[in-house]
């Protein structure tokens, strides 16, 4: 959170954009980045747009009676910000904040110590390749014709014969799908929602003689995350959010100091070696299809 009025502000300086950047976040957000971005005086050569998540009751945390939780939904806009939307869970609390032919995201809520969730990104069904023989063997031409069969409509060739994709295409690809988690000591929510997912972002804090601290933080622990991971059937996990007590994988140890190698090994107690993976900065994984 703290890094994101920065980030905008960076965007900024090599700006070439046309649309507003749109961004989601827990309710409150928008009063956070406004003030932030008013204090510092700092102007943005582009527009944004706020969507903000109403959290439920069950969010709020009872420490919230010595520490009030004061949002303001009310603030002057930012000059360059276009009004947003209030995103309000469904009868199953599912929040539904993007949607167009390629891709949805939702989200669920996760518990923490503040209203946190878990978000998803289901990538639309591809549809299958098409099947250049079969195409000219049927008299289709390459051009517009492909286009239209690669997405789903028939086309009526000069003869007047019809061809329909299912004559010329492969099977479909299965769309991926990406869960990336925030703060939580518990987010089996996604159960109802990330069943089979490509990927899970889930954090990892701290080691498993350490869950009791762990939890009071609204963190998970390398075996409650692995697990997680496991009921979700998700095909691949990469752990997170490690406390800086543990020194990356990738760093030469000095004196008592301890490896994040802990919690991976804690995760391989409950995953395969290939379903786990521990990111660390600047670590980059690319999503495959058709993962098994």
């Amino acid at each position: 959170m703290y890094g994101l009025p920065g980030l905008l502000c960076t965007i900024s300086q090599n700006n070439q954009r046309q649309e507003p950047v749109e961004i989601y976040g827990p309710l409150g957000l928008r009063h956070y980045l406004c003030t932030s971005l008013a204090i510092s005086r700092s102007d943005i050569d582009f527009s944004f747009v706020i969507h903000e998540l109403q959290h439920l009751p069950l969010q709020i945390p009872d420490s919230v009676q010595d520490w009030p939780l004061e949002i303001l939904s009310v603030i002057p806009f930012h000059p360059c910000e276009k009004p947003g939307s209030i995103i309000q869970a469904d009868d199953n609390q599912i929040w539904h904040l993007f949607s167009d032919s390629k891709l949805a995201v939702k989200a669920v809520w996760v518990k923490h110590r503040l209203p946190c969730f878990s978000f998803v990104i289901q990538e639309a069904e591809k549809s299958g390749r098409l099947d250049a023989d079969k195409l000219k063997s049927l008299g289709v031409k390459p051009g517009p014709q492909y286009a239209r069969l690669k997405a789903g409509e028939p086309v009526v060739l000069n003869c007047g014969t019809q061809v329909t994709p299912d004559q010329v295409l492969g099977s479909p690809v299965a769309g991926r799908t990406l869960v990336i988690s925030g703060d939580s000591s518990d987010s089996t929510q996604l159960l109802k929602l990330a069943k089979g997912a490509t990927v899970l972002v889930h954090e990892a804090t701290l080691e498993n003689s350490l869950r009791e601290q762990c939890v009071q933080n609204g963190h998970s622990t390398p075996e409650m995350t692995a697990t997680l991971a496991r009921d979700l059937e998700a095909k691949m996990l990469i752990l997170t959010h490690v406390s800086s007590r543990y020194k990356p994988v990738s760093v030469s140890l000095k004196n008592d100091e301890k490896s994040a190698q802990i919690l991976l090994d804690e995760a391989l107690e409950i995953l395969p070696a290939d379903k786990v993976l521990l990111a660390e900065d600047l670590f980059v994984y690319r999503v495959p299809r058709d993962v098994s």
